[in-house]
């Protein structure tokens, strides 16, 4: 592997997932995590119990509460919730990073309020940077067992992507590589909204005609908006477009698609996040994509419906009738 050092940015089940995977290439890795306490025991445990309980950790993994640590990084991953990654960017900005450092934004989701994809909120504190991104269908409980896994890595620069393949390439995990990086972020942003309202459908009981059905309109809803965010659509039909969607669909490992379970069998939203420990990511991009669809007057029916509903304005079954019952069309 040609980097020296690795970093990354979240101690959670994902990014404890990657560092086990980058484990592979035998380079040094360093994990960082906001909460002190919280590191102190996945180091003494050599075990992420919190977000990925049941694996061990390889002993060469330095785990660390100090940002500073990771300024002598070559390649530093972000693998913090969405909502984060503005200020972390701006915190590790402070440190002696080299601008020579390759950052990949391994987060899923997009702004509320601005629209900007996380790589773009990444280089607004680092412009001398590269920035890649890495998306697909990839669950952190099946990558850090070293089930066979295949992502897509993105950036405008073909040769930091020929740098970065490599360490992203074991017996177990095969990475693609793409230009595309707007269609790669926004297929992994937006299928969790998708993911919830599959989650719905197996709340209310409503079968496998029903959740295909969805699922399907669900795919063309995807690439309607993201094409007209700048993605590419030939990139929603492959890992970070129909691949994740579908895993985040079906999988018993998605957040988002159990968040809609609950919310189909009657649960309030507000119990349901507080009662999870990690991020369900759709219910802050359904608000983000709304807004940016209302903006560029697209047509997207289910992201509308799962904003009403997370909103609390209807039911889940109001829900699925409003879907069901809209106006005839040509597929």
């Amino acid at each position: 592997m040609n980097f020296q050092h690795v970093g990354i940015i979240g101690a959670g089940s994902w990014g404890t997932a990657l560092a086990i995977l980058l484990h592979e290439t035998k380079t040094p890795i360093t994990v960082w995590g906001h909460n002190a306490d919280h590191i102190s025991q996945v180091a003494a445990a050599r075990e992420n119990v919190a977000y990925l309980p049941g694996v061990a950790l390889p002993d060469s993994l330095h785990f660390t509460a100090d940002l500073d640590a990771l300024a002598a990084c070559d390649l530093v991953l972000f693998v913090t919730p969405s909502k984060a990654v503005r200020e972390v960017s701006a915190r590790l900005s402070t440190t002696q990073l080299d601008p020579g450092a390759i950052l990949l934004s391994c987060t899923k989701g997009v702004e509320r309020g601005s629209g900007l994809r996380m790589s773009e909120i990444i280089a607004e504190s680092f412009p001398q940077n590269l920035v890649a991104v890495l998306s697909g269908p990839g669950h952190a409980e099946e990558v850090a067992r070293k089930m066979p896994t295949a992502v897509v890595l993105g950036c405008r620069d073909a040769a930091t992507l020929q740098r970065l393949q490599p360490a992203f390439t074991t017996p177990f995990f095969r990475s693609y590589t793409s230009e595309d990086v707007p269609g790669i972020e926004l297929g992994g942003a937006l299928k969790n909204i998708f993911a919830i309202a599959a989650g719905v459908s197996d709340g209310l009981g409503l079968g496998d005609n029903s959740k295909a059905a969805l699922v399907t309109r669900s795919l063309a809803e995807l690439i309607r908006l993201g094409v007209a965010l700048g993605g590419q659509r030939d990139t929603f039909q492959g890992l970070s477009g129909i691949g994740d969607l579908m895993v985040t669909c079906f999988s018993r490992h998605s957040r988002n698609r159990a968040v809609g379970e609950r919310l189909g069998r009657g649960e309030r939203l507000a119990d349901i996040v507080s009662s999870m420990n990690m991020v369900a990511e759709g219910v802050p991009t359904t608000y983000s994509a709304f807004e940016c669809a209302r903006r560029l007057g697209i047509e997207t029916p289910i992201i509308d419906q799962m904003k009403a509903l997370l909103d609390g304005q209807l039911s889940a079954r109001e829900v699925a009738t409003n879907l069901i019952t809209r106006e005839p069309k040509a597929e």
